[in-house]
């Protein structure tokens, strides 16, 4: 028989730094992290509770440790402080600034507990690692975007934007209960119940002109994030694309479709049906449409096959072929 007792003392472990680390945390939880049994779970909870750790339970709601319970930090393996470099790297290019530098902060505290030897391979770490973001993910005007975010989220809170939406000549003030924040296809957004349009809208982070804290409470309860952005709701300036595709040159947009909203695709066959939230304002996803419209279908909105026959109309011209073509029809006519 395999002696597991040297995995199942890390289990425990883990399992007690996940306790101090949560207010309250599920078995099912545990047990799906360490993909081990809920029995299992329940077996190492009585062994801390044996131990001396003062673990409180709740049926239907998880295990807590007793407030005021403290063990000394555990220390850090080198591959975990390590992975926080790469971590560091992404939070001072991919996030604001106030809350870059807060993770600086927390990062000279991970290294304080480093052994020698463990800091002099995270040095050489730190110089070999670049981060570099697409494009502008914030208003250099506002740095500290996020944590005000993040704050009116924890707290129920509302926060004011003075925002430039995609249709808007100027920007325009609103009032939000943000409900989350997610990044996706190279940009911050903040989801949240707009109360001038008494609905859920996304906003994009570098669209904020400015930000500011309220202390007025949420008026609603809201689901999760996962819940809302899983409903079919069109976003402010954004429309539904459907468009079937010919799957010889699918795996070749396969890396470009995430940039223009790509939202899922169903198989219809030799094509595959793809849909997308994209922006009803510019020409970008026509433009890129053309790339491989010889191979594709537009199957919604009328308004992009009448972009994209525009396009086309100007590069015909612009070929200086569009006349000939006519000239020869009524010839032949």
């Amino acid at each position: 028989m395999i002696d597991e007792s040297p995995k199942r003392f890390d289990r425990i472990v883990a399992i007690l730094i996940q306790l101090q680390s949560s207010r309250v945390v599920k078995a099912q939880e545990l047990a799906d992290r360490f993909q081990v049994s809920l029995r299992t779970i329940y077996r190492d909870i009585r062994s801390l509770e044996s131990s001396g750790v003062p673990i409180l339970s709740e049926t239907g709601t998880g295990y807590s440790i007793m407030e005021g319970y403290r063990l000394p930090p555990v220390m850090f393996t080198r591959e975990e402080a390590g992975s926080f470099v790469a971590a560091e790297k992404l939070m001072q290019q991919m996030t604001d600034k106030t809350l870059g530098a807060y993770f600086c902060s927390a990062m000279f505290k991970v290294k304080s507990v480093l052994r020698n030897k463990d800091k002099d391979w995270i040095t050489a770490l730190e110089s070999q690692i670049l981060v570099k973001p697409y494009q502008e993910l914030f208003n250099k005007n506002i740095p500290d975007a996020l944590e005000i975010i993040m704050e009116g989220i924890a707290s129920q809170k509302q926060v004011s934007l003075l925002y430039q939406a995609f249709t808007a000549d100027e920007p325009g003030q609103r009032t939000i209960e943000p409900v989350g924040l997610f990044h996706e296809h190279n940009y911050w957004y903040v989801l949240g119940f707009c109360h001038l349009r008494q609905d859920y809208r996304q906003f994009r982070t570098d669209r904020i002109v400015q930000i500011r804290r309220t202390e007025l409470p949420y008026l609603k309860e809201h689901d999760s994030l996962e819940q809302l952005r899983s409903k079919e709701y069109v976003p402010e300036g954004k429309i539904l694309v459907r468009i079937l595709v010919d799957k010889k040159i699918g795996k070749y947009i396969k890396s470009s479709k995430s940039y223009y909203g790509f939202l899922g695709e169903e198989d219809r066959g030799s094509q595959m049906e793809m849909s997308f939230m994209t922006s009803c304002t510019d020409e970008g996803f026509a433009r890129w449409y053309m790339m491989f419209g010889d191979y594709a279908e537009i199957l919604e909105p009328e308004s992009l096959k009448v972009q994209v026959q525009q396009l086309a109309m100007k590069v015909i011209a612009s070929l200086g072929i569009l006349e000939p073509v006519l000239e020869s029809e009524t010839l032949t006519g």
